[in-house]
C-alpha cells in the first residue's frame, strides 16, 4: 500500500470511529453532549474531530445520514403505498425502529441546523405535509379513526422514547407497545370519542424522557 493510501485509509477509519462514537454518546447525553466527550469515546484527539467536523451542526448530520435517509425513504413509500393504512402503519413502525435502534436520531430530526436552516425547515414542512396527508387517506378510506390528530403521533414518539430510554435493550416492549397503539388507531376500534388532541407538534417531541 502506497503512503497516501495508508493515510486515507487511516482517515477513513478516525471518521468511521467519530461517528459511531457520536451516535453512542447522542444516545446518552443528548445532540448537545460536548465534543469532546465524542473525541473520547473514539479514541481520537479534539482536534482531529475538529478538523473533520468544525461545527457540532455538521458532526450531527453526518452521525445521522443513513437514518435521515432512511426516514426520508419510509414517507416516500408511505405516500406511494395504495393502502393507506399499511403506509401509515409502515411509517410508524419505522420511525419507532429508528427511534429504538438510533436514540439520538429524533432529537436530530427535530433539531434547527443554522448552517442550513432553509434546508431542514423545507425538510421538516414536508415531514408534517407528509404525515397529514397519509392521515387523511387512512381516515377517508375508513381505516384510521376519525378523531385521530396528527399531532397525536408526536405523542405517540414521545411516549415510544421514553419507553426506549427506560428499557433500551427490551425490542419486545417496543414492538408491543407500537401494536398496541396502532390497534387503538384503527376506525373499527373506536367505541368512544378521545378527549381533546394535544399542542404537542412534531417539532417539539424528544427522544428522551428527560
Amino acid at each position: 500500500m502506497r503512503p497516501q493510501d495508508a493515510l486515507r485509509a487511516d482517515a477513513r477509519r478516525n471518521q468511521e470511529r467519530i461517528l459511531a462514537a457520536a451516535r453512542e454518546v447522542f444516545a446518552e447525553r443528548g445532540i448537545d453532549a460536548p465534543m469532546a466527550t465524542v473525541a473520547r469515546r473514539a479514541g481520537v484527539g479534539v482536534a482531529t474531530l475538529y478538523r473533520r467536523f468544525p461545527a457540532r451542526d455538521a458532526l450531527v448530520r453526518a452521525a445521522f445520514t443513513q437514518q435521515m435517509e432512511t426516514c426520508t425513504r419510509a414517507f416516500t413509500e408511505a405516500l406511494a403505498d395504495p393502502d393507506p393504512w399499511r403506509g401509515f402503519r409502515r411509517l410508524i413502525e419505522t420511525i419507532c425502529e429508528l427511534q429504538r435502534e438510533e436514540r439520538g436520531f429524533p432529537a436530530a430530526f427535530t433539531a434547527a441546523f443554522p448552517a442550513e436552516a432553509a434546508a431542514h425547515t423545507r425538510a421538516r414542512t414536508r415531514a408534517d405535509r407528509g404525515l397529514a396527508t397519509l392521515v387523511r387517506r387512512a381516515q377517508a378510506a375508513g381505516e384510521l379513526r376519525a378523531d385521530f390528530h396528527p399531532s397525536d403521533l408526536a405523542v405517540v414518539f414521545q411516549a415510544h422514547g421514553a419507553l426506549v430510554t427506560a428499557l433500551p435493550d427490551d425490542a419486545a416492549a417496543s414492538r408491543r407497545l407500537v401494536a398496541y397503539l396502532l390497534q387503538a388507531f384503527r376506525a373499527d376500534a373506536a367505541s368512544e370519542r378521545l378527549p381533546a388532541p394535544s399542542l404537542l407538534s412534531l417539532r417539539g417531541f424528544s427522544a428522551r424522557a428527560d
